[in-house]
C-alpha cells in the first residue's frame, strides 16, 4: 500500500510575496495524472493571462473571493464555487481581499514548478528570458 495522509497545516511549504501554498498531493502518487495544492492568496494576489497546452487546472474556492478573467467572461468565485479550466483556454486571476482554494492540475507537475521557483535568484526571476523558459518547461505559456 503506499498512500499518503498530509494532515491540515502541512504539506511541501511554499510562502510567496503574493501568496502561500501547501502542495497537498504530488504526481508520483497518483501515476503522474494529478497533483493538488492547498492556495491561500494574500490580498492584492494577481495571476497574469496566461494558459496551458496539456494541463487542466481545477480550482474550489474555499474561502474569500477569486476573480477569474477568461477571454469571454469574467467570474467572481466564492465559497464552494468550482471553475474547471481545460488546456488552451486563456486566464487570469485576482484576489483583492484574498482568498483560499484547492486546485487540482492534470497532469501532474506544477509541484515541480514550485519546487524549481523556489531555487530562482532574484537576477533569474528579473530574465525575462530565463522565466519565459522556465515557465514553458511546465506547460504555463505567457502572452
Amino acid at each position: 500500500m503506499n498512500y499518503e495522509i498530509i494532515k491540515p497545516g502541512e504539506g511541501i511549504e511554499y510562502e510567496w510575496s503574493s501568496d502561500h501554498i501547501f502542495v497537498k498531493s504530488v504526481g508520483r502518487l497518483a501515476e503522474g495524472r494529478v497533483s493538488m495544492v492547498e492556495d491561500t492568496m494574500k490580498p492584492g494576489f494577481h495571476l497574469g493571462r496566461h494558459h496551458h497546452k496539456k494541463m487542466t487546472e481545477i480550482f474550489y474556492i474555499l474561502e474569500g473571493e477569486l476573480t477569474l478573467i477568461f477571454d469571454d467572461k469574467t467570474v467572481v468565485a466564492t465559497a464552494g464555487t468550482t471553475i474547471n479550466v481545460p488546456p488552451n483556454v486563456w486566464h487570469e486571476a485576482k484576489s483583492e481581499h484574498g482568498a483560499k482554494m484547492l486546485s487540482l492540475f492534470s497532469p501532474a507537475g506544477f509541484e515541480d514548478y514550485l519546487a524549481e521557483m523556489k531555487t530562482l535568484t532574484d537576477e533569474q526571476f528579473a530574465d525575462t528570458a530565463f522565466m519565459k523558459a522556465l515557465n514553458e518547461k511546465y506547460d504555463i505559456w505567457n502572452e
